[in-house]
């Protein structure tokens, strides 16, 4: 190392910056050797930030009340055109944006529960997701989220089979998502093309310079040495992984024209099956979107949520294609829905409950679950909003039963003070 970049850059003040750009990437990442046994599900989990509209997504065409309180961006009721939407049953129909999951329906892998949520009324996005990361409703302190929670109680299982400690969830995207913060170690990974670049550790010159600089600091050396290395050899897999993708992906992103945040949803869902397929020690998966706080020129059949919507579609689309055996689950949720009634602005302000959708193998698919009563105003939250029939909690509780075979004692470590109702008994397959 020059004299001059020494001298900017105090030994420890340079190791945490370099430390600090390659954080997303602390844990290293292991090709486990064989097949994971089908009991080890894995679990992704897509958060909509924002709160999406589930009235668009999941159209409630029998209603006629749905028509009267959205005159203007109500999803047309299915004709077998291309600008209505896709029956499923005599209830409900699919956004035409959202056609790509309409197979997952048939085949019987996907379903929904119409009316789910947290049980807490708080119309505040930070509030909310808070509370749904640490899944403890009304609850705005300090905690660990659930998922790190869980990504604990399956490492805790894995030492005590006699394997090393190690990451065992992922996150693709956001820098410190609250979900997996705690003490639990877990490997983040950034949005989009940035998961494919390297960094100043990928330069040779920088990175043995840094080893020589801390090689008499062994606890440094091995944590610059862990984070350095993990940063490569992660690149250097979505890097060949893209490569030989590099066709479709230009012409999938060529056919989203720009659209907002939701846009990066799929390479991020590429990336995060790329990482677990290659890891099989990763059991749990973290992907999140915003651009679905839609106050005003929501759109119906087309427009800007229609367009995020589109981009949700593929990115499930990729997931299921990544996430396919027995106990693998994919969910889809948001901190809350959005008003019945459309506002003055052709949009919709924050609600109360939502759909939540379940894909995999293990769920009773092509089908919605649960408690469903219609949007007449006297059944409407608060007069406004869709009720929360079902807590998120209980949807969650009976997924980590079935795939993850965790019991009572563990359900109550990840949702402290739920109290278990059955109503959902039937959402999973024995």
């Amino acid at each position: 190392m020059t004299p001059s970049l020494h001298a900017a850059w105090p030994r420890r003040r340079f190791l945490s910056t370099l430390l600090a750009a390659g954080s997303a990437w602390a844990a290293p990442l292991v090709r486990a050797q064989g097949n994971r046994p089908e009991a080890d599900g894995r679990l992704v989990l897509v958060f909509l930030r924002g709160a999406y509209d589930g009235l668009s997504a999941l159209v409630p065409y029998a209603d006629r009340a749905y028509y009267a309180m959205r005159p203007n961006i109500a999803i047309p009721a299915p004709d077998g055109s291309a600008q209505t939407a896709i029956r499923l049953d005599e209830h409900f129909a699919l956004h035409p944006a959202l056609a790509g999951l309409q197979p997952l329906w048939q085949q019987g892998v996907l379903a929904v529960v119409p009316a789910a949520g947290s049980p807490d009324a708080t119309r505040s996005h930070f509030d909310a997701q808070h509370q749904w990361e640490i899944g403890q409703p009304g609850h705005s302190g300090a905690a660990s989220g659930w998922l790190n929670t869980l990504a604990g109680l399956q490492a805790r299982d894995t030492v005590a089979n006699g394997a090393a400690s190690r990451a065992m969830a992922l996150g693709v995207g956001e820098a410190n998502p609250q979900i997996l913060s705690g003490p639990a170690p877990v490997q983040l990974v950034p949005r989009g093309q940035a998961a494919t670049r390297q960094g100043a550790l990928g330069d040779a010159r920088t990175r043995d310079a840094m080893m020589q600089l801390y090689a008499g600091q062994d606890s440094l050396s091995q944590a610059f040495r862990a984070g350095a290395e993990s940063r490569m050899q992660t690149a250097q897999t979505l890097s060949t992984e893209m490569a030989e993708a590099a066709m479709g992906t230009q012409e999938m992103l060529a056919a989203n024209n720009g659209a907002g945040a939701a846009q990066g949803l799929q390479l991020d869902a590429q990336h995060l099956g790329t990482l677990m397929r290659q890891d099989h020690r990763l059991r749990l998966g973290f992907l999140s979107a915003g651009g679905w706080d839609t106050h005003a020129n929501q759109g119906a059949a087309a427009g800007a949520l229609a367009n995020n919507l589109g981009n949700l579609a593929a990115a499930l689309v990729q997931l299921r294609r990544d996430f396919s055996q027995a106990n693998d689950m994919v969910l889809v949720c948001s901190e809350f829905g959005r008003t019945s009634a459309e506002n003055g602005t052709r949009g919709t302000d924050h609600g109360h409950g939502n759909a939540l959708w379940l894909l995999g193998n293990r769920v009773m698919g092509g089908r919605w679950h649960g408690r469903w009563t219609g949007l007449e105003m006297g059944n409407l939250h608060e007069g406004r909003d869709l009720p929360v029939h079902h807590d998120f909690r209980g949807v969650l509780a009976q997924v980590l039963r079935h795939t993850q075979g965790l019991g009572n004692a563990d359900l109550d470590r990840l949702f402290p003070g739920f109290a278990w109702d059955g109503a959902l008994d039937g959402l999973m397959r024995s």
